[in-house]
């Protein structure tokens, strides 16, 4: 497993001076306990890190992965992903607004006609946009979304667990589940055919504690 810069410091940390808190770890880093969780989720998970309730965190010794993430790693995104969540790219902040509650749902991926992936809309930015001056009902929602290739996504052959691992490192709710194909010009497309939430996420904690 790689570990960014600030993964391996609470590493050395933890092999240091374990047991030890994740606040006592936010401390030595000069951070908060909630910029440090999902470093710490991710680690824990890997099996790089061990952590007992009113304990505190041990290093394991190795970057295995225990058996419940072992598990995670064979099943896949494809068999467990919720249907997509989507608005045109010219419709209306109103009515993407309409379309995220009419949906139940927290994001929004941006398409156009064939469904390729143009962007995402979170309800945050929603918020914003409504909360502002200008006319949601006129404003079209790519004025506000977060454009392509700055988008998080995930494929249907992905592992669930490195799925997981970019809802928890990336701190979003939802990525959207594409299927990369090349189009008349020579360039990557990704056209969206459903989602993967922190929802299927939790569903597949009972599946998986039920077998």
């Amino acid at each position: 497993m790689e570990l960014t810069e600030r993964q391996a410091r609470i590493v050395e940390i933890v092999k240091k001076s374990s047991p030890i808190t994740g606040e006592q770890i936010a401390a030595k880093l000069d951070l908060t306990r909630a910029t440090l969780r999902p470093d710490l989720t991710i680690l824990t998970m890997a099996g790089v890190l061990d952590a007992r309730p009113r304990v505190g965190y041990f290093y394991r010794g190795k970057a295995e992965l225990s058996p419940f993430a072992e598990k995670l790693r064979q099943l896949r995104v494809g068999d467990f992903k919720s249907m997509a969540a989507v608005v045109k790219e010219n419709a209306s902040v109103y009515e993407a607004i309409v379309g995220m509650f009419t949906q139940n749902v927290g994001s929004l991926s941006v398409v156009d006609e064939d469904r390729v992936l143009l962007g995402m809309v979170s309800r945050k930015d929603l918020l914003k946009a409504a909360l502002g001056k200008t006319d949601i009902q006129q404003v079209p929602i790519g004025v506000i979304m977060t454009r392509m290739p700055n988008i998080i996504m995930t494929a249907a052959d992905e592992p669930v667990l490195d799925a997981a691992k970019k809802l928890v490192q990336h701190q979003v709710d939802s990525l959207p589940v594409v299927e990369e194909f090349i189009d008349e010009n020579g360039a990557s497309q990704f056209e969206v055919v459903g989602r993967f939430t922190k929802t299927n996420v939790a569903k597949l904690f009972v599946e998986i504690a039920k077998m």
